[in-house]
C-alpha cells in the first residue's frame, strides 16, 4: 500500500491515520521494523517532527514500540490488541480463558452457519497449519527446541486457522472482537506450541470434521477440550 502525500491541514492526524492503515492492513506485520523518520517524512511529504509526533501517538496507543538505538517496530495491529497485550502481560492463563470464551462459541456457530466456501477456506487453513506445525512436532519428538523461524511460521498459521473458524461463525462482531485480540492469541500459541507438540493431538482435524458435519455440540467440545487441556497445563 503506497503512502500518499498528505494535505497541509491536520498533518499529524493524517499521518497517524495513514500509518495506522498500513499497520492494520498487514502491510507492516507485527514485529516489522518500520522505515526511518526521514523516509516516512519523504513519503508523506511532511516534516520529520510531524512523523515523530505520529509515531509517538501510535506508540502510546500500543501499535508501535520504539526501541532506542534500534528502531521502531510494529507491536499490534489495533489499539485494542495493543492494550490487551500490555494488560495481560505474561498471564498466559487469562489469555487462554478469553480464547476459550470466544473460540468455543465461534466453533458452535461455525457448525451451524458455515457455507461450502467457508468450509473450503477452513480446510485450506487447516492444511497450512498442519504442515507448518509438523516441523514443531518433529523437533519435539527428537527432544529439540524448534528454531525461531519455524515456530513463528507455525504460530502464524495456527492463528490464521482460528481466524478462519471465527469467520465461519458468520458473526461480524465476534470476528471484530477476535481480531482485536489476535496478537495476544498469536503470543499464546507461540508460548504453548513447543510444550504440547508431540504430546497432544493438536491437528484440529476433528474440529473441522465437526464443523463440516454441522455438529455444533461436537465442534464446541473439540474447541473447548483443547483449550481446557492448555489451561490445565499452564496451572500445573
Amino acid at each position: 500500500m503506497p503512502l500518499v502525500t498528505t494535505n497541509r491541514d491536520t498533518l499529524v492526524g493524517q499521518a497517524i491515520a495513514q500509518l495506522r492503515e498500513v499497520i492494520s492492513s498487514g502491510e507492516w506485520p507485527v514485529g516489522h521494523r518500520i522505515p526511518p523518520e526521514s523516509q516516512l517524512a519523504s513519503s508523506l511529504d511532511v516534516g520529520r517532527n510531524t512523523i515523530r509526533e505520529a509515531v509517538r501517538a501510535l506508540a502510546h496507543g500500543g501499535l508501535l514500540e520504539v526501541r532506542q538505538g534500534d528502531g521502531t517496530y510494529v507491536r499490534a495491529t489495533s489499539e485494542l490488541s495493543g492494550a490487551l497485550r500490555t494488560l495481560c502481560g505474561p498471564e498466559l492463563r487469562e489469555v487462554l480463558e478469553v480464547r476459550r470464551t470466544l473460540e468455543v462459541e465461534a466453533a458452535r456457530l461455525a457448525a451451524l452457519r458455515r457455507t461450502d466456501s467457508d468450509l473450503a477456506a477452513l480446510r485450506k487453513a487447516l492444511t497450512a497449519r498442519n504442515q507448518a506445525s509438523a516441523a514443531i512436532s518433529a523437533a519435539a519428538e527428537r527432544g529439540e527446541q524448534p528454531d525461531t523461524e519455524a515456530l513463528t511460521r507455525a504460530a502464524r498459521s495456527d492463528t490464521d486457522f482460528h481466524v478462519a473458524v471465527v469467520r465461519c461463525a458468520g458473526n461480524g462482531m465476534l470476528e471484530e472482537l477476535y481480531r482485536g485480540v489476535i496478537e495476544t492469541v498469536a503470543d499464546s500459541v507461540a508460548s504453548t506450541m513447543p510444550d504440547f507438540a508431540g504430546t497432544h493431538d493438536f491437528s484440529h482435524d476433528s474440529l473441522v470434521d465437526a464443523i463440516e458435519a454441522r455438529d455444533a455440540e461436537k465442534a464446541s467440545r473439540e474447541a473447548g477440550d483443547f483449550l481446557d487441556w492448555l489451561i490445565e497445563d499452564t496451572a500445573s
